[in-house]
């Protein structure tokens, strides 16, 4: 589902990059749209609508920001990245509409979040909405491997090898029972496959972003703040909320 930017609009090529990995191993959106990546897709205002998990957070986003279009630019990249946009979104309404957007769904702690920890950034679906979170304590291994590699994590390219590159990212770590970051490790990820790029090519000592096993692009240091400031509230509101189950 990843496209061309030079052909689609900035904010649904941001989308496409972010998106493309897990549809492509069939877990998030429609079937049949993530085959190959660097494919412009003219219908993908229309697939994003179908991305159940991502759509309601990007429409009450781009409420906030005055903003008609979900997909617009600076909406999708304060859901999957973060940034002052964030800030901008009653939480008490947010809240209200995430469990009525998920209602009859397994959604992991989101009964038990008030409404001041309430946060329209992917980790906080990955953490909080999915059910994961539920099965830390039974088998720790599989949950923290699945939501670290759906989460959004940032990492420094340390070295690129034809379709692949070497990161140093710091995963998820589950310690006396607290969810946090552990010590950077290094992670092979995919950057393109093939003559098709998915994101521009990776550049050592660079800091990208990763989406399951794909790079998704660039991150300046604004992006990296802003993306690690919103996973460790997360994670902070995730080890509240568990102490009180």
């Amino acid at each position: 589902m990843a496209v061309t930017e030079q052909r689609t609009h900035p904010g649904h090529a941001l989308f496409a990059r972010y998106a493309f990995p897990p549809n492509e191993l069939g877990y998030c959106g429609p079937p049949g749209t993530g085959t190959r990546p660097g494919t412009p897709d003219a219908g993908l205002a229309a697939h994003a609508r179908e991305f159940d998990g991502a759509w309601p957070y990007l429409k009450i986003l781009a409420e906030a920001a005055g903003q008609p279009d979900p997909l617009d630019e600076p909406v999708v990249r304060s859901y999957w990245v973060g940034g002052p946009l964030l800030a901008e979104l009653d939480a008490s309404e947010l809240l209200a509409r995430l469990r009525d957007a998920f209602t009859g769904q397994v959604t992991g702690l989101l009964a038990q979040i008030p409404p001041e920890n309430v946060l329209a950034h992917h980790s906080f679906h990955v953490f909080v909405v999915y059910p994961w979170i539920r099965f830390l304590e039974r088998d720790p291994q599989t949950p923290l491997k699945v939501m670290q590699d759906c989460r959004i994590r940032w990492g420094i390219v340390d070295e690129v090898d034809d379709e692949h590159a070497i990161i140093l990212t710091r995963p998820l770590a589950f310690e006396n029972g607290v969810l946090t970051l552990g010590a950077p490790i290094a992670e092979r990820v995919r950057w393109c496959r093939g003559s098709a790029l998915h994101a521009p090519a990776p550049i050592p000592g660079q800091t990208v972003s990763a989406h399951w096993n794909w790079i998704c692009g660039p991150l300046t240091d604004a992006d990296t703040t802003a993306l690690e400031a919103a996973t460790r509230k997360t994670l902070k509101l995730v080890n509240s909320a568990r102490r009180r189950l």
